[in-house]
């Protein structure tokens, strides 16, 4: 639960500050911190995967994973239900659903928070949460200072999913 708190935590400290600096975070500076974000986690990804002990079973996973996603058209599935969400709860007038959504689907739906969540919930360490709080604490002020304070209350869905 450690990792899930700490994750939780980096949220509410990003979003708070996306919130208060909103107006002086350039768009290029929150570009490239997204560009940063995105380079991190493909170095995290190689490093684990070089960690593996069976490349057998990482290349069967990867192969299975990805004729399985597009047979069941996941990224299509994934879409429409945020769409829906989006034009249940949206007002014109508000951004606020449009942040919850958007972080929701960011900080709930990836790898890094099922394996994260497993790897501390079998007695392990939350060393992989601990890197998806940096990842999830930095695009929360970029999130935050363009969609409004949505993305704070996306910690109650990442509390209920991670923990």
């Amino acid at each position: 639960m450690l990792g899930t708190i700490i994750n939780v935590g980096a949220v509410i400290v990003g979003s708070l500050i996306g919130l208060i600096f909103h107006s002086r975070i350039p768009e290029k500076i929150s570009d490239r911190a997204f560009q940063a974000i995105g380079l991190f986690t493909i170095f995290l990804g190689m490093k684990l995967a070089l960690q593996s002990a069976n490349f057998m079973i990482m290349i069967f996973s990867l192969v299975l994973g990805a004729i399985l996603g597009e047979l069941l058209d996941i990224d299509k599935l994934l879409n429409k239900f945020a769409d829906r969400l989006k034009s249940r709860f949206s007002s014109e007038t508000s951004r606020f659903s449009e942040g919850l959504v958007t972080a929701f689907l960011l900080f709930c739906m990836g790898s890094m928070t099922i394996l994260g969540a497993f790897e501390e919930g079998l007695g392990g360490r939350p060393n992989l949460l601990m890197a998806k709080s940096i990842l999830d604490g930095f695009s929360s002020i970029a999130f935050a200072s363009v969609m409004g304070i949505g993305v704070l209350f996306s910690i109650i869905p990442l509390l209920i999913y991670q923990g």
